[in-house]
């Protein structure tokens, strides 16, 4: 029932990158990287608890030296949301729960979009997933494939993600606007699961996009337009513009 439900904050991370490695442990102002994606989800106020999901001692230990809850993984999961399912057995958590995946290299989110991705899934108990995009603002995202962008249809149902730049415009009269989907995730437990069990999809594969696995199966997600953007750190320089954010404040 809706009262029973509960919201989970997890938080998948891994320590190998092939263009970053360890960076979850990364310094970023005198706090792992990690650290500051932990406590801007304790800032919500909106999670009944929080946990870092990893498959490494190191991370783990980071965790719980600053006084985090962390969960260790097997490491064999092909994405992140398969990790949050393994986590959320270990938790203990309910079918109708609703996990929020929070990624671990967005240390700058803001803590309200945890409530804005949640939303759907309280109001309307047939929706499985949501997640969150942002209107493309900043032109270089535009074509750059870490910039993943979104489709969707009237209802603000997930046509669609892509590293390309969709949609294509033909004429040269037309303008589009681009959606860039965050990274921030909603499931319920039960889904999860139904996820979990699914073979990982060919356009998963092609895109390296764990919720194109969704999609081909069939299962719709909800998208929910947000205000407010959110830098991915993938390289060193993301870091590095993440920490001049930060100390600008």
């Amino acid at each position: 029932m809706y009262f029973e439900m509960k919201v989970v904050c997890i938080i998948p991370s891994r320590y190998e990158s092939s263009r970053f490695p360890g960076k979850p442990l990364a310094d970023l102002c005198g706090k792992p990287m990690i650290q500051h994606v932990y406590e801007r989800v304790l800032q919500s106020g909106f999670a009944s608890l929080a946990a870092v999901a990893t498959d490494d001692q190191r991370i783990y230990d980071a965790v719980t030296a600053f006084g985090g809850k962390a969960v260790l993984t097997a490491a064999i999961h092909p994405s992140g949301t398969d990790r949050i399912h393994e986590a959320a057995s270990l938790l203990k958590l309910d079918d109708e729960d609703i996990i929020v995946n929070i990624q671990g290299d967005q240390p700058l989110f803001n803590p309200i979009q945890i409530e804005e991705v949640v939303q759907p899934l309280r109001d309307d108990p047939s929706i499985p997933m949501s997640t969150l995009i942002y209107r493309i603002v900043r032109e270089e995202e535009i074509g750059h494939p870490n910039a993943v962008k979104t489709v969707f249809d009237a209802a603000g149902f997930a046509l669609y993600f892509s590293r390309a730049t969709v949609p294509y415009v033909r004429d040269r009269d037309k303008q589009a606007d681009y959606y860039k989907h965050h990274g921030i995730y909603a499931y319920r437990r039960h889904f999860l699961r139904t996820f979990a069990a699914l073979p990982v999809g060919k356009l998963e594969q092609l895109e390296a996009l764990e919720q194109l696995r969704a999609l081909e199966y069939g299962y719709k997600i909800k998208v929910i337009e947000t205000i407010h953007d959110s830098v991915e750190v993938d390289t060193p320089a993301e870091l590095e513009r993440v920490r001049q954010l930060l100390l600008r404040g």
